[in-house]
């Protein structure tokens, strides 16, 4: 398939370095800024750090939400970090607040009385470093060539919850089981950061080069 990439350019996200890493592995990147942009690329990574709030914020004074939307809904689709949470319902960073509503569920904190290893020892909040994350959707593509179990980078202090387990690709445990990654149809998100985890996170963002969606559909192999 064509692999001409928009990664969604709005102000809040390490372009560079998901640039970089998708270029590294074959990918034909373009810094997305405008909804033309967005509508030209066969493919779509949609990436962000920060408060959900103000990517939404940003995505209206760009004029990107329905840009995001649209990809979305017809595209292959990789939203990271933020990116993954903004795909949601609501969520409760600062208030509860609508998000983009493509994928049902919410965006919540850690529960604090929750954050604490086997030892009994507090977990720091954010979630910084390296941890686990356990296929749930061994099947799908994106998952090719990766071991169940591979480990990958992480920095955040909230966490998805979806509406239903059938969108949950991928779960990670830090002081609770936490969704690490979701996949509806054609669209694929993590909580982690492939563009920083190293040799799985290269084989990820190769894989999401490849996918065809329709192609993975008919062989039983996405949700």
């Amino acid at each position: 398939m064509a692999n001409r990439i928009a990664v969604i350019d709005y102000g809040m996200g390490n372009l560079r370095s998901v640039s970089k890493a998708l270029e590294h592995v074959g990918g034909d990147v373009t810094i997305a800024t405008t909804p033309a942009e967005v509508a030209v690329a066969d493919r779509v990574v949609f990436p962000g750090v920060g408060a959900i709030r103000d990517c939404l914020t940003a995505l209206d004074e760009q004029g990107l939400r329905e840009a995001v939307a649209e990809a979305a809904a017809s595209k292959p689709f990789l939203g990271i970090c933020l990116g993954m949470q903004a795909l949601m319902e609501t969520s409760l960073e600062h208030g509860e607040h609508p998000a983009l509503g493509i994928l049902p569920g919410r965006v919540v904190p850690f529960p604090e009385e929750a954050m604490v290893d086997d030892a009994g020892h507090r977990l720091k909040v954010p979630h910084m470093g390296w941890n686990r994350v356990h296929f749930m959707e061994a099947e799908h593509p994106l998952w090719a060539g990766i071991g169940d179990g591979s480990q990958f980078y992480f920095v955040h202090s909230y966490i998805v919850e979806p509406a239903g387990p059938d969108l949950i690709a991928g779960a990670t445990i830090y002081g609770i089981q936490f969704t690490s990654a979701v996949a509806r149809e054609n669209v694929f998100a993590t909580q982690f950061h492939p563009e920083k985890s190293s040799g799985h996170g290269l084989q990820l963002l190769a894989n999401f080069i490849a996918w065809d969606p329709a192609r993975a559909k008919e062989a039983g192999q996405c949700c």
